[in-house]
């Protein structure tokens, strides 16, 4: 079987560009780099039949959400108009000029809205985002417990509460084994929080 891509240097580039971007950042409580979830995303796309850019889009699927309004362009000049497309459509909220992102479940039910009229090359990379942190969250879920939840915004019930839409979405619109597997683990995520 042959792969649906061969990655060229941009893959190299995109992971440059991304590891500059998040360079100071981890994830939630852990302390693991940043970076270690935007190459779980991207591997996720590939292994889902994703295309050179959908892997592009995922290594930097967060960085106009978390770096400011100035990755835009940057993406645009080195990947180019559909990877910028596809980041964007993956961004939930931008920070306005103090930092804020405007109320967490507005955002999340606008994202949920926005997802049911996504084209299938946005799913796919949002799909992989959402796997990836629903699979850290069981993790988590694991070795802390419920009191994980202390880490989110939305706390326990606003984290099961998006990744049950979350999955309902990707089930309808987007059907195959990535909906699947998220199902999956958000039956899993709402096991281990009861």
């Amino acid at each position: 079987m042959s792969p649906n891509f061969y990655p060229s240097h941009r893959i190299a580039d995109a992971v440059a560009l991304a590891t500059t971007l998040h360079a100071n950042q981890t994830r939630k409580a852990t302390g693991i780099p940043y970076l270690s979830h935007l190459l779980g995303v991207a591997g996720l796309v590939m292994e889902h039949g994703g295309d050179e850019e959908q892997t592009i889009a995922a290594l930097l699927h967060d960085a106009v959400e978390d770096a400011g309004p100035h990755a835009e362009a940057l993406i645009r000049e080195q990947f180019g108009e559909r990877v910028t497309r596809i980041v964007l459509a993956c961004t939930d909220g931008v920070p306005d000029a103090h930092g804020e992102k405007g109320d967490w479940h507005t955002r999340k039910q606008r994202y949920l809205a926005h997802l049911a009229e996504a084209l299938t090359e946005v799913l796919l990379v949002s799909g992989c985002d959402k796997l990836h942190n629903a699979r850290a969250i069981v993790s988590a879920l694991h070795a802390h417990g419920p009191a994980m939840f202390s880490r989110f915004n939305a706390g326990q019930a606003g984290t099961l509460w998006y990744y049950e839409q979350l999955a309902g979405v990707f089930l309808f619109h987007l059907p195959g084994s990535l909906a699947d597997e998220l199902a999956r683990t958000v039956a899993e995520l709402k096991r281990l929080a009861a």
